[in-house]
């Protein structure tokens, strides 16, 4: 697939042209972070990931990134990693960017997975920091320097230190912007000044990765969203984007916050996002499958209250 280039026109914009121009986005503005379905034995269900794919597509999604946190990456195999990106690009096409998750805490491992998605078909890569052994910020710096010199494919850097325990600083995404094929960020940091300050010295595109931010961080230049709850409503969110495009900010504010509760539900009412997004897609006759453990299935009362705020979304 041809990425649109993220880097800036160096033109002088007009304050016209300034409000006219969406923010640069090399793997488009609304992205899935999309479950891995499995079996009911628990293997690797290629079939549903190419159907649920070709849905989130027609649906609104123009990328889709795999085996991410959604898509259970701390419990696939580097085999399954690869065979899920080909079977969903297979699906997709040229109708949507594929952004494989290649990272891991391990700087060697997560170049062997950047380069196997490469052969896989990926559009591009999603590098977590390096988790669990919280390494320094020049030691992460280079590992993500490393990971990018080895890639033939642009990268999308995840900065998620309520998982990893490590976070990636404002300053070090800034000199990391420096490179490239470093070109986009899935911000779950909770720090929304420290995204504004690399949005306005950078030109790396910002994607908000918790849902809850997905306006607010496109109002202030993001690139879109990586979106989890995009597996079950992904034409919902997709219309809070457009009506901003459209400059119908009051209607874009009221689209996010009709999908506020249901984002609460999934995101915030104390399972993982995995597990409520599993939960509603079986329920809704979808492919999805069970978890893998650690994760557990949601039990029938959380299953029951997610599927009626999901009917109250898509009744509104």
């Amino acid at each position: 697939m041809e990425l649109r280039d993220c880097r800036a026109d160096t033109t002088p914009m007009t304050t016209a042209d300034a409000s006219a121009s969406p923010p640069a986005a090399p793997f488009g503005r609304a992205l899935c972070a999309m479950i891995t379905p499995f079996t009911e034995a628990g293997a690797l269900d290629l079939d549903g990931a190419q159907r649920l794919a070709d849905r989130l597509v027609s649906e609104g999604c123009d990328g889709l990134v795999l085996s991410g946190t959604t898509g259970e990456s701390p419990t696939t195999t580097d085999a399954e990693k690869s065979e899920l990106v080909r079977a969903v690009k297979e699906a997709v096409g040229e109708r949507a960017s594929v952004v494989a998750g290649v990272g891991t805490f391990d700087t060697r491992h997560t170049v062997e997975l950047a380069q196997a998605a490469q052969k896989a078909g990926a559009d591009g890569l999603l590098v977590v920091a390096p988790y669990y052994s919280r390494p320094p910020q020049d030691a992460v710096e280079a590992h993500f320097r490393e990971v990018a010199d080895a890639a033939g494919l642009p990268l999308v850097l995840y900065d998620i230190p309520g998982r990893t325990g490590t976070r990636i600083e404002p300053e070090t995404l800034i000199r990391l912007a420096e490179h490239p094929r470093i070109v986009a960020v899935k911000d779950c940091s909770y720090d929304f000044l420290g995204a504004q300050k690399v949005l306005s010295r950078t030109e790396l595109a910002y994607y908000a990765g918790c849902d809850e931010h997905n306006l607010a961080l496109y109002a202030v230049g993001g690139a879109g969203y990586i979106s989890t709850v995009a597996n079950v409503v992904p034409a919902r969110l997709r219309a809070v984007l457009d009506a901003f495009e459209a400059g119908d900010t009051p209607v874009s504010a009221r689209l996010q916050q009709r999908a506020t509760p249901l984002i609460e539900l999934m995101m915030s009412a104390g399972l993982p996002g995995t597990v409520t997004a599993k939960a509603l897609l079986n329920a809704l006759g979808l492919p999805a499958g069970p978890v893998r453990a650690p994760l557990r299935p949601a039990g029938r009362e959380a299953t029951d209250g997610l599927l009626a705020e999901y009917e109250r979304l898509v009744a509104a």
